[in-house]
């Protein structure tokens, strides 16, 4: 008689896991998560386009651009978008029109945008920015300046799509700006065009091209209510504002490191850095996908009362983001500088030691990242701001002191920065686990995990 054979059996972590994919997700995890998809395949499409067409020095000249915009624009702007979102939906939610709060976001908004480009043309006029970061070109200093002006205005539109529950349309805004991004650029590497000005458009122009297209048709954004006062926007502001640039920060700091210290003879060199760093990046772009199906079921765990679930699936989340990394890692000492040479051609050129090294940097930013946001949903703002501070700091002293080495030193500075804000935003999170969760602070983490894409 033949007999069927058994299937060994699930772990029973591994079988948790898949329970809690299976759970149904939050409203818009779906839309929002394939626009962040189609994000980050077209931000590589441009990233290796770009590559393929310029020369190294322009290369890095415009990455320079890509680093600073990415930095600045979610730093300053993805908070403001948040506190958009979560206003906009405690309105709906009692009954009141949305319109006041949003405008009052927006004379905000364009008082940081404001200020932010005074700042930059100061900086670009007065400080050798323009040569040590983009290689005397001071179109890109304009492209830098557009660029700012058009994410304030689609992060401000992001919040109010989040709050009126619109997450097609949010999702559409990440998936157009992409593709609107990635076609020039093919035209112009394709024309065989060199000036990375033109390139700096394709990155600067979209988001807000984007958002224009995607608002199209929608009506009942700006619905009348009561005055909105400051305070509906003021939740902890500042502690996310200062930690999400800190976070942007460390997240480029191997970049930051190297531009500003290396020699104009290194120059060439620091391009395949920077596609070295985008290749350990790569992680982070799969883990989107793993936040956007478990941290939104954490929150209602926890939400619910649900406080053991919410712990052990906490524990779960870490040992999945632990494994991704170690793939990263390990991929990056292996196959990371074959994998290179296929995307971004034979030009490139750069070790299996150091993409295994940037990918271990990686690997522990995911970590701190999800530690971070875990403790902004128990409303440990100033927690989380605290570890991406230690982490920045230890970055810099350990790069200054870590050797001559230009890429070794940032790298090593950047596995420490890291390390070290994982290993606080840890031990402050135990501490705030063995004091208790509270149940009405955990809806936070839902606006703060599924809408909060990262920038590659």
């Amino acid at each position: 008689m033949r007999t069927t054979p058994t299937l060994p059996p699930v772990p029973r972590r591994a079988q948790r896991i898949v329970d809690t994919l299976r759970r149904p997700l939050p409203g818009g995890t779906f839309l929002v998560g394939a626009g962040l998809i189609v994000s980050g395949l077209t931000a590589y499409g441009f990233l290796i386009l770009s590559f393929r067409a310029l020369d190294k020095v322009n290369y890095t000249a415009l990455n320079g651009l890509w680093v600073f915009v990415f930095v600045l624009a979610p730093g300053l702007f993805l908070p403001l978008e948040q506190e958009v979102g979560r206003a906009v939906s405690d309105r709906r939610a009692r009954g009141l029109g949305g319109g006041p709060v949003i405008r009052r976001a927006a004379l905000a908004g364009s008082a940081l945008a404001g200020a932010l480009v005074v700042l930059t043309v100061a900086v670009a006029a007065g400080t050798p920015l323009v040569s040590k970061i983009f290689a005397g070109n001071r179109g890109l200093a304009l492209c830098l300046v557009l660029g700012l002006l058009a994410y304030c205005v689609q992060h401000l539109t992001r919040g109010t799509l989040a709050g009126s529950e619109r997450f097609d349309r949010y999702g559409m805004i990440l998936a157009v700006e992409g593709v609107i991004r990635l076609l020039p650029c093919a035209a112009l590497a394709a024309a065989g065009v060199s000036n990375p000005f033109y390139y700096g458009l394709c990155l600067a122009i979209p988001p807000v091209v984007a958002t224009l297209v995607c608002i199209r048709g929608q009506h009942g954004l700006l619905t009348p209510g009561p005055e909105a006062r400051w305070s509906e926007l003021s939740t902890n502001l500042g502690y996310l504002l200062g930690g999400s640039l800190c976070a942007q920060t460390l997240s480029y700091a191997p970049f930051l490191g190297a531009q500003l210290l290396s020699s104009g003879a290194q120059r060439t060199a620091v391009a395949d850095f920077i596609v070295g760093l985008f290749l350990a990046r790569i992680p982070i772009f799969l883990f989107q996908a793993v936040q956007a199906a478990l941290l939104p079921k954490l929150a209602a765990l926890a939400g619910t009362g649900r406080h053991g679930e919410f712990r052990r699936g906490l524990r779960e989340l870490i040992t999945l983001v632990v494994a991704i990394g170690l793939v990263g890692v390990i991929a990056g000492g292996t196959a990371g500088p074959f994998v290179g040479k296929i995307l971004f051609g034979s030009k490139f050129n750069l070790g299996s030691g150091d993409l295994a090294l940037l990918a271990a940097g990686s690997a522990l930013f995911i970590l701190a990242l999800t530690l971070a946001q875990a403790l902004i949903a128990l409303l440990g703002h100033a927690r989380a701001l605290a570890g991406w501070v230690s982490g920045l700091v230890t970055f810099v002293i350990v790069t200054a002191l870590a050797g001559s080495d230009l890429f070794l030193r940032v790298e090593v500075g950047f596995i420490a920065g890291t390390l070290v804000s994982a290993a606080t935003m840890g031990a402050l999170l135990i501490h705030q686990l063995a004091v208790g969760v509270q149940s009405t602070s955990l809806g936070s983490l839902v606006d703060q995990i599924e809408h909060e894409p990262l920038e590659i």
